[in-house]
């Protein structure tokens, strides 16, 4: 495993520090869970912004609507 060094405010030591009363073995084991929950969240928000995107497109587009009825067309429900 890589090591990286960071700077983090006190609060943030002392919550570390405190890394067994959450469950973590080590402060490392809670740093690399923090960043994995975190990587989620960006990447879930990316994944939505992206489809709220083409949700709107799709709405304001009348030949892609009309291309979509057509390939659904004949599909069983």
């Amino acid at each position: 495993m890589q090591q990286a060094k960071i700077s983090i405010k006190d609060e943030q030591v002392e919550f570390l520090e405190n890394h067994k009363l959450y469950g973590y073995k080590d402060k490392s084991s809670m740093v690399r869970e923090a960043l994995k929950r975190l990587k989620e969240e960006v990447e879930r928000k990316s994944l939505r912004q992206s489809a709220d995107l083409y949700a709107e497109i799709y709405k304001n587009d009348s030949e892609l609507k009309e291309l979509t009825e057509s390939a659904i067309s004949g599909w069983p429900e």
